[in-house]
């Protein structure tokens, strides 16, 4: 059982659950949830849709009720798509570089645009991809025991 934190507010479990709590989590296949939430799906169900725009997160999904509000995904899919981009538009660039020696203006119109249009292809698909990694690991909020997406308490509550 987990260990709460009293206050006059209520009850709150702390952030850390416990072995016997984690232990009672169903297992959920990692890969599968990446890959939903990769192609906009809903992790859980793979009906509903994560994403209500380019990059905003549904709060839960319309067909299960899977909550995603409270993601933590911040600032990991912009390295990832770095790391991802960059890796293919440096290898590509030094090979047209060491086979045709082409002018500077060449570079400039061919891999500007190509580092532009993968970046925005690749950012999505990775966010998903982390939001379904969470989900499948019970990470940040989507663990029904860990008490840290919970409230905070008011403080001025204690002074009364």
């Amino acid at each position: 059982m987990s260990v709460h934190i009293k206050n006059h507010g209520g009850t709150y479990p702390t952030a850390q659950p416990s072995a016997e709590d984690r232990a009672s989590l169903p297992k959920r296949k990692v890969l599968q949830s990446m890959v939903r939430g990769s192609v906009n799906r809903c992790p859980n169900c793979h009906e509903g849709q994560l994403f209500r725009g380019y990059l905003t997160v549904e709060h839960a999904c319309s067909v299960c009720g899977e909550e995603f509000h409270h993601h933590r995904a911040d600032d990991a899919p912009p390295y990832f798509t770095i790391t991802v981009v960059g890796h293919i538009i440096i290898p590509a660039m030094l090979a047209v570089e060491m086979t045709y020696r082409p002018d500077l203006w060449v570079h400039m119109v061919l891999w500007l645009p190509l580092t532009l249009l993968l970046s925005l292809g690749f950012l999505r698909p990775i966010k998903g991809a982390l939001i379904g990694l969470q989900w499948a690991l019970f990470m940040h909020g989507f663990d029904p025991h860990s008490g840290e997406d919970l409230p905070i308490p008011d403080p001025a509550d204690t002074l009364q």
